[in-house]
């Protein structure tokens, strides 16, 4: 069996990453959404907030599974036999840094590959970043999100701005 995770923080989830699921699914047998629970930040969404969204706007690709973890993302592979890391490149900027973590994956793992994936044109300027600053600011993020996910993410910021 093929099996890969697409891993990331996934706050929020944007339709950039949800094209880069719906074509890795369709590469693999098995495809785990990893969700990366980074102590090292402060997330808007708390982990169980985005497993759920994820769960919610992936429930239309049958091998899809949505996992969270903290650590090596490595050990985390291990642990599920994985295969492939896929990972979505926007622009040379991601190719650079992506690279580099490719690598020393490859190192620290070597049975492990990094799968890079072009993000479709039409969603290559896109970040979850982008989406909370637009929200910020009560932007329309109609165009960046699933359905699903505008309200979570409007919730969010009129309740911090009240």
């Amino acid at each position: 069996m093929k099996k890969a995770i697409y891993p990331g923080s996934f706050d929020p989830v944007t339709l950039g990453h949800l094209d880069i699921i719906e074509r890795s699914a369709k590469l693999v047998d098995h495809l785990i959404v990893g969700v990366l629970n980074n102590k090292a930040k402060t997330p808007l969404f708390s982990v169980d907030e985005r497993v759920n969204m994820l769960k919610e706007v992936t429930k239309h690709i049958p091998n899809v599974e949505v996992l969270s973890f903290s650590g090596l993302l490595v050990e985390f592979a291990k642990e599920h036999e994985v295969n492939a890391i896929i990972r979505g490149l926007r622009a040379v900027t991601d190719f650079e840094y992506e690279l580099a973590m490719s690598q020393t994956n490859k190192v620290a793992a070597p049975s492990i590959d990094t799968v890079f994936l072009n993000t479709s044109l039409e969603y290559a300027y896109l970040s979850s970043s982008i989406v909370k600053e637009m929200a910020m600011y009560n932007g329309d993020i109609s165009k960046f999100v699933p359905e699903y996910v505008i309200d979570k993410v409007n919730e969010k910021y009129n309740a911090s701005n009240n």
